[in-house]
């Protein structure tokens, strides 16, 4: 039987069956990636959230909770290092047991098409932020032959945009080996790689998932140290 890419669920390969109405009549909706049943399983982050990082406050016991920030965003923000190098994180997901498979299936089982599930979401948060640069967290060139692609810059580009490579990225141990200690104290993990200048420009940086925010961060310090005014990040998951 013959059919055309998108006829069937990129994550269980089910059959689409097409929903009927007037855009899809006259060609204005995008084609749906992933079948009503898994659909529902990506559940977006809604809600109030910390205005930094944006932990969903439904999910988080209220002595976590400090007015608009999470009690981790504040512990950042009170260490003069790190005060004010992040300005605001969105994410897109909440990061339960389906979102971590289909994560883990496009970032390390080197399933690049995955990327088109996260892109119309992914465009639709890009209108909340102005930016001058769209800037992907760099994979060492250990990890980017390991994984044969950087998922944060295939996310960009299947959405639509045009990466900019400021930054790369000293190889280190695997992030999810360590611990969240060891991710909060690691020393400059990336160097600025650019002719441009930085002053005074607004950068958003994209990532597959907010952790402890420590990749982001060392990330977004850098490029304040050399001149960036604001820096945001977008991610898929948190």
């Amino acid at each position: 039987m013959n059919f055309w890419e998108g006829d069937h669920c990129l994550l269980c390969h089910e059959e689409i069956q097409p929903e009927v109405s007037w855009g899809s009549i006259f060609g204005k909706e995008e084609t749906a990636k992933i079948c009503g049943g898994c659909s529902p399983k990506l559940v977006p982050i809604t809600g109030e959230t910390c205005s930094i990082c944006g932990r969903p406050f439904a999910v988080l016991e209220l002595e976590y909770r400090l007015g608009s920030i999470c009690l981790d965003c504040k512990r950042w923000e009170a260490d003069d290092k790190w005060c004010d190098t992040l300005d605001q994180n969105k994410s897109l997901f909440r990061y339960d047991n389906f979102t971590k498979e289909v994560i883990a299936r496009f970032k390390f089982r080197g399933d690049y098409i995955l990327a088109e599930i996260f892109a119309a979401a992914f465009r639709n948060a890009l209108l909340a932020f102005q930016y001058d640069y769209i800037v992907p967290i760099p994979l060492s060139e250990e990890r980017l032959y390991e994984r044969g692609f950087n998922q944060a810059e295939a996310i960009i580009v299947t959405s639509g945009f045009e990466p900019k490579h400021l930054l790369s990225r000293i190889h280190t141990e695997k992030q999810s080996k360590k611990s969240r200690h060891e991710r909060i104290h690691l020393e400059q993990v990336f160097k600025v790689e650019t002719d441009l200048d930085l002053r005074g420009k607004t950068i958003l940086l994209v990532d597959d998932i907010y952790t402890t925010g420590s990749t982001l961060r060392h990330a977004a310090k850098l490029l304040k140290d050399h001149g960036a005014a604001k820096v945001y990040s977008l991610t898929l998951a948190r």
